[in-house]
């Protein structure tokens, strides 16, 4: 039996932050082929400190383990990444619809080449209102600027 909650990270403890750095890069290497290694290692430490920063964090946790993770800000996603083997089990759903009850958020950026993510948005309603070629690190990323319609 499962034991999944959803619960908010007010303080992150450095032992939670290494745990989510565990299911970002678990999720982005199953996700994310277009990165290489070289791209992946120097994402870490920029993501590390986003886990410090966002504004508010949520955590999907089952048995004291986290399997997947959101930080919202100003009524946006600005991550949303989820272990790999806990993918496609209803658990991303799940923080969107938390995300959009709770604080309203309207908007989402997706690497375009991320298609099974874009896919994901469309299907909870998002929908593409601008697209930028580079990421915010300035790599040839392209990203999809999406709002909830």
């Amino acid at each position: 039996m499962s034991s999944e909650m959803v619960f908010e990270m007010k303080q992150r403890s450095a032992k939670e932050v290494q745990e989510m750095l565990q299911v970002w890069e678990s999720s982005v290497r199953a996700t994310h082929d277009f990165l290489k290694e070289k791209d992946i290692e120097s994402l870490k430490p920029l993501v590390k400190i986003g886990l410090t920063q966002v504004e508010t964090m949520v955590c999907v946790k089952d048995d004291n383990m986290i399997k997947a993770f959101m930080g919202i800000d100003k009524g946006k996603i600005e991550m949303l990444f989820i272990k790999d083997e806990y993918r496609g089990n209803g658990i991303g759903k799940k923080l969107i619809l938390y995300a959009i009850d709770k604080y309203n958020i309207k908007y989402v950026d997706v690497n375009e080449q991320n298609k099974k993510a874009v896919g994901f948005y469309i299907h909870l309603e998002f929908k593409e209102f601008d697209r930028s070629e580079i990421d915010e690190q300035g790599n040839p990323f392209p990203i999809i600027h999406m709002k909830l319609s």
